[in-house]
Parts: C-alpha cells; structure tokens; sequence
C-alpha cells in the first residue's frame, strides 16, 4: 500500500499532464497531430506501472477478470477461463516496451499458471488462451517449452473439430450428440492453428482454420455484413438449426465486440493465407462498422449497433481496442482504402488514450482501459474494465508505434504485433 501511494505521488501529476494534452489536441490528432506518437512511450509506461500494481492484488493462483469499483473489489478467475491468455499476453507486450524485468517476472509466473491448459479438451477458447499468452510470448522470447505448448494446445483444440459442420465446436451443451455449437469470437482461436502449420509444416492445421472461417462466413455474417454471434448445427447432418445473438440486443442485431472478432479474424486470416478473398471478408465487415449511422465520429461503439437507447446507453471500449488493432493492420493490406483504415484506428486508438477511458495512475483496480461492456443483456460486467479490452490496446498501441515510426505508413511490408 505505500509503495502504491508513493507511486501515485511520483506519477499522478505527470500523466495528467499527459492525458490532458492529448485530450485538448483530439482534434488535430486526428488531423495528423504528432501528439500520440510523441507520448506513446510514456502510454506504456503508465500501463505497465498500473499492472505492476494490479499484481500486487492478484492471488497467487488466479488471473485478473475485471474490477467493481463500487466495492473495491478484484474479480479474479482461473487458469480455464476464457480470459485467462489476455493478462499474460499484455504483461509480455509491456515488458517488450519498457523492458520491465518485474513485468518480465509476473508474465513467466502466469504461464507457469496456464501451462495445464494445453491438454484441456473441454476448453473452447484453448486457442486464444494459449496464443495471446504463449504465442506473444514465443515472439519476445522464444523458448522449446512455449513451443512445446503452443503445440500441445494445437492438438488439443482439433479434437473439436467435426468436419460435417467444418468447425471446431465452441460450445459444450448438453445435446452435445445432436447440437454443434459455433460463436463468431472463436475466429480467434485460429491463429493457433496457422503457427502449428508453420512450425511443423502440417497443412491439416491449416485447412481446419480456413474450414472454421469459410463455415462463420457463409453462416453467422448477414448479408448486410453484420454478425451473428451464435450458430447451432446439427451434429451428424453439418446443417443450420438455429442462429442467435447472446451477447447482442436481440438475434437480429449486430453485437459490436462480435463486429469487432470478425474484423480482426478475417484480418489475420488474409496475414495468414494471403488469399484475397479473406481480405475481401474483412473489407466487407469494415464497410459496415465505419458507415454504420451508430458508429459515434470518437469511433468507440455502443456495445450493440442497434441497441435502442443509443445514444443513452453503454460504449464498449474492448470492442473499440480489437477494432483498432484490426485496422491498423487492415491499412497495411488495403490498397483502396488503407488511408480511411489507418485513420479509423487512430481515432479509435487516441479515444482509447484520453481521460475518457485510460484510467489514472492507481485507479481501476491496475487496468488500463475504463468502460468495457461485457454481457449487458444480463447485466454482467456493465462498464467495467476488461483483461481483453487492455490487451487489444496495448497491441493497437504497438501497431500504431511500427506504423509511424517506419516511415512507411500504410502499406507496409512489415509484420504486425
């Protein structure tokens, strides 16, 4: 406690100073400002200060899952929840920046942590868990036990696949002989499955993750190219029983953070398989979040496109964090329309930086991000920080620094954190 207090004497005023700069130059940021790029470092910085303090809350055996400020309390999970890769993968992404060796520290503790989870057949987030923690980190510091693990989750996450649906299942229910359930969020288990095939020159990873994302096309994107969250087929037949949205208003309108999975799935797979189609996919979905009349001109989306409150009603700054990361990387592909990309990520992302949603040195309970809109529906995590919300940031951040700081500014040849 008193180290967290001097560190808020030390820091409090500074990143004030920071943040209220940024907050008076918004608009001509967006015009080409220097003024985000200029104070990046700093951005990781304070992040990397806040999970240092986030870590001194956070039991030993468990991971970070949100903060109910109305309380004071950390809401922590286990190593088998679905959000249980982001906080590992942040804390890496942090130390790459600052060269933190207390991050550094923490960030091998908690793969310690999820390292059982390889082996787990019964987890259908497997993919994203293991490749934000360990994949992230195998980029930084490449080790034979993170690829070890890597490869291991990989087996693992196929025995869920069934080829009359050609996905792999999300969810288990208890009509698990007759129901086959598929969610849009599990386009992110994918880029998984294309490091097994690099890695060990099996295709049969390969082609698993393209069959995944050719069934979420053809089934949970509309014709309008907004997203259904949830799909059920039927088992042994691969057909369609029933679509709906959980997270979202109601079935048939567009739950944002769903936009935003599709957005940055079908990104990462054109990375993948340079298969223009895929980026055609991803274009398709873009044109929808950017001309959508809800979209607001800051770019952070109302937790649902067609929720009737709006403008009264939730934003949704993790979806606004995947969304930025995927545009920035979406620039650097498109020949048309990397420019209008480039600059949605940067609004989005100099939203994101603003008082209005980073936090202040201490608050938050050690996030980085404010106002994450988990599952309004039922009222579960309603304006809250979100472990996802922070890592798409900080990824966007990243992005955003290479962009800029190459020189080569949309269209490059590089690749993406």
């Amino acid at each position: 406690m008193i180290k967290r207090l001097l560190i808020n004497h030390l820091f409090l005023l500074f990143f004030i100073l920071i943040l209220s700069a940024c907050s008076t130059n918004r608009q001509a940021v967006t015009k080409g400002s220097k003024t985000l790029t200029e104070t990046i470092d700093q951005r990781f910085k304070h992040a990397g200060t806040q999970y240092k303090l986030l870590m001194e809350d956070l039991p030993g055996d468990k991971l970070p899952k949100t903060f109910v400020k109305a309380n004071n309390y950390l809401e922590t999970s286990g190593p088998d929840w679905w959000t249980s890769g982001f906080y590992p993968g942040t804390l890496w992404s942090l130390y790459e920046e600052t060269q933190d060796s207390a991050l550094l520290k923490e960030a091998k503790r908690t793969l310690k942590l999820l390292s059982k989870q390889q082996t787990n057949e019964k987890l259908a987030d497997l993919g994203a868990i293991m490749y934000n923690s360990f994949g992230t980190a195998m980029k930084i510091d490449p080790e034979l036990s993170y690829q070890k693990a890597l490869l291991n989750s990989a087996k693992t996450l196929v025995k869920r696949y069934n080829p009359k649906v050609k996905a792999i299942r999300s969810w288990d229910t208890r009509q698990n002989d007759k129901e086959f359930v598929v969610v849009i969020d599990h386009l992110m288990n994918l880029e998984l499955l294309f490091w097994a095939t690099h890695a060990t020159g099996d295709s049969s990873y390969y082609k698993v993750a393209c069959n995944q994302a050719e069934t979420i096309w053809n089934n949970h994107v509309r014709p309008d190219y907004s997203t259904c969250q949830i799909v059920t087929f039927d088992t042994k037949s691969g057909k369609v029983k029933h679509k709906r949205n959980a997270q979202g208003y109601n079935d048939e309108s567009c739950w944002s953070r769903g936009q935003a999975w599709a957005l940055y799935g079908f990104t990462s797979l054109y990375r993948e398989t340079k298969d223009p189609l895929y980026l055609e996919y991803a274009e398709h979905i873009a044109t929808f979040i950017l001309d959508n009349p809800n979209l607001p001109k800051d770019k952070v989306p109302y937790w649902d496109f067609n929720a009737p409150e709006i403008p009264n009603t939730y934003r949704d700054a993790s979806a606004a964090a995947i969304m930025a990361a995927a545009f920035l990387e979406l620039s650097g592909y498109s020949v048309e329309n990397g420019k209008s990309y480039f600059k949605a990520g940067e609004t989005m992302l100099e939203t994101l930086a603003s008082p209005e949603y980073t936090a202040l040195l201490g608050a938050n309970g050690g996030f980085i991000l404010m106002h994450g809109a988990g599952y309004i529906p039922v009222m579960a995590e309603v304006d809250v920080p979100l472990p996802y919300a922070d890592y798409y940031y900080i990824q966007a951040l990243k992005r955003y620094k290479v962009l800029t700081q190459s020189g080569s500014g949309v269209n490059a040849s590089f690749k993406f954190p």
